[in-house]
């Protein structure tokens, strides 16, 4: 008799989506298909347990499908905690469209898109995403009340990416309270990674404090519009992991602190937008609290975006869209305090007090 260990790989091919590492208990996953416009699409539900499943969706040119399926996964599940952990009564889910959002998106294309998301009956919810504009939740809008982040002037909340960034901001503020005993961050050395809707908007907030702001993306012309627009400065350094910064901010992609970046990091704190920024939760995390640098989860100071278009569902303004966002300061303090207390890393404590939430109402469902 003989033993042999099936690989992960392996199990991959056995099952497709199930055996994926990010499946993590989804409740379900549709792969969207139309031949006539081109459209190819996933949309992840994770847990509908505080309600309908609410999230953007995000245009990528991706490399293949795995990482398409991988990352409409790690998305969705990150809504799961965000709406959580931010006492939002709505459940996580995600979308992603393969294809480049500047040259293959078409009204034609997101209708469709906006059909296959009316035909899940409300189970979910869309939004804006990386490659999405408002214009785009405004065609959406046009097959399927099921939509939030449409335009202001069809009566929606408009852009979420300003609200986005305040979030973070007040998440940044409230790490630098923590690690440096003030919240202030004029003359702290700041490196933004990724200056797209979000990020722009995070260094005017930055510049405005008086921070000394450095910026870094793929897109050099918008590099240097924003670093003309903010006085900030360019980084031109050969690894940006191991810049003289006391924060780092990552604004783009995911998965930037990884086994490659995560030893090599300088910055003191770690505080951005960027959805699923430890490539391994509990790896990763235990490292970097380890090496004493202070981690902002991720799915709780980026919060902002679905604040803002929760408030089309539960219908208040846009006084209480950013009071609820400026909230995020305290709740981020009191998750630190909460891992200290606990002696775990600050992405468990923030995971383990949002799934307690998601628990507890369904006990609470169980009883209707």
């Amino acid at each position: 008799m003989s033993t042999s260990v099936t690989t992960t790989k392996e199990l991959q091919k056995m099952d497709p989506v199930f055996g994926q590492l990010s499946f993590n208990d989804h409740e379900q996953v549709v792969f969207c298909n139309d031949k006539d416009t081109g459209l190819k699409a996933i949309i992840g539900i994770h847990n509908s347990v505080m309600g309908p499943a609410l999230g953007g969706t995000r245009m990528f040119n991706y490399a293949n499908e795995w990482e398409a399926l991988n990352d409409v996964l790690r998305l969705s599940r990150g809504m799961t905690y965000k709406a959580a952990i931010t006492g939002l009564n709505i459940g996580g889910g995600k979308a992603v469209i393969i294809g480049d959002a500047k040259t293959q998106k078409t009204p034609e294309l997101m209708r469709k898109f906006g059909e296959f998301v009316h035909s899940l009956s409300g189970r979910y919810i869309t939004a804006e995403d990386v490659g999405m504009e408002t214009s785009d939740m405004d065609l959406v809008r046009d097959v399927t009340p099921y939509v939030t982040g449409i335009s202001e002037e069809r009566g929606g909340s408009g852009n979420p990416s300003p609200v986005t960034a305040f979030g973070v901001y007040m998440g940044m503020k409230a790490a630098a309270k923590q690690q440096f005993g003030s919240e202030k961050l004029e003359g702290k050395k700041v490196l933004v990674q990724g200056i797209g809707h979000v990020g722009e908007t995070l260094v005017e907030y930055l510049t405005k404090e008086g921070a000394q702001v450095f910026i870094t993306d793929i897109n050099e012309e918008k590099l240097y519009q924003v670093a003309a627009k903010y006085n900030a400065q360019i980084f031109t350094g050969d690894d940006l992991y191991t810049a003289d910064v006391d924060i780092y901010a990552p604004c783009a992609m995911g998965a930037t602190v990884n086994d490659a970046t995560v030893n090599k990091i300088k910055a003191k704190v770690i505080a951005g937008a960027a959805n699923n920024q430890l490539a391994n939760e509990n790896t990763h995390g235990l490292i970097l609290q380890e090496r004493g640098i202070l981690y902002a989860p991720d799915f709780l100071i980026n919060a902002g975006g679905i604040i803002n278009v929760y408030a089309e569902l539960a219908h208040y303004d846009k006084a209480e869209i950013m009071r609820k966002t400026e909230n995020i300061y305290n709740t981020t303090l009191e998750i630190f305090d909460y891992a200290v207390a606990k002696g775990i890393t600050t992405h468990q404590a923030a995971l383990t007090i949002a799934q307690n939430r998601i628990d507890l109402r369904k006990i609470e469902n169980s009883k209707k």
